[in-house]
């Protein structure tokens, strides 16, 4: 389907990967609604685009990848994927800022900066869409459960402490600020996981994700609350 304020993402898709296959692919757009619906009408289908080889219907893009047994990057169920990207773009980030700032890669350096660049980055995904965030967070969070505004205050202290850290100022409030927030949820994803035994997703990255909560989670959270004891530490 092709119109004014509308491109099929999975006709280009199914066009794209027809042609990955060695074959010359005659493209039909559908330029109106009418036009499409009287072609689900004739063919007896749900959805376009749908492909036809030498006349015989293999379906939608889903049944094209099918059809050719070929892979794709669509998710599906519980995946790590989101948490995995933040923390190495983060990682890759904070090796990037220690060589352009210090000229070196000094492990201490790198680690604090690792940390608190991943703060920031995991409170943008939180911060993107609150609500669904706090959707998600109150569900396992003890702290949320009890004041449900707590989750809409968390992503801000998150990153706010994070940017301090990076900046080496206000460590005096930042620190217990992340502290707080980490033992909080340390505490929270140790009963819901490992003492509950709930399966539930982690809003770490958001709301809406499908990253399982459990040890990446407590993982964050450990980090956290170690950055903001060393940080303390650094201080006195």
């Amino acid at each position: 389907m092709v119109t004014d304020d509308h491109m099929c993402p999975y006709g280009i898709k199914s066009k794209d990967l027809l042609e990955c296959q060695g074959y010359e692919v005659e493209d039909h757009h559908l330029k109106t609604r009418e036009e499409t619906d009287a072609f689900k009408d004739k063919h007896n289908v749900k959805t376009t685009p749908q492909t036809f080889i030498d006349d015989a219907r293999i379906g939608g893009y889903d049944d094209l990848v099918s059809y050719f047994g070929v892979s794709t990057l669509k998710q599906k169920g519980t995946t790590y994927q989101p948490i995995i990207a933040v923390f190495v773009t983060t990682f890759l980030m904070a090796l990037a800022v220690n060589y352009a700032v210090a000229g070196s890669l000094g492990l201490i350096s790198v680690i604090e900066n690792f940390i608190a660049i991943s703060m920031c980055a995991l409170a943008i995904l939180k911060l993107r869409d609150l609500y669904a965030f706090s959707n998600q967070f109150i569900t396992y969070d003890l702290l949320a459960m009890k004041w449900v505004r707590y989750a809409y205050v968390y992503p801000f202290v998150e990153m706010l402490a994070g940017v301090c850290m990076i900046a080496g100022v206000l460590i005096f409030a930042a620190a217990p600020a992340a502290l707080f927030v980490g033992t909080i949820g340390a505490i929270s994803v140790f009963k819901a996981v490992y003492i509950d035994k709930r399966e539930l997703k982690c809003a770490c990255v958001g709301g809406d994700s499908n990253v399982p909560l459990g040890v990446i989670s407590l993982t964050e959270n450990l980090m956290m609350m170690g950055m903001a004891i060393w940080m303390l530490i650094k201080i006195i």
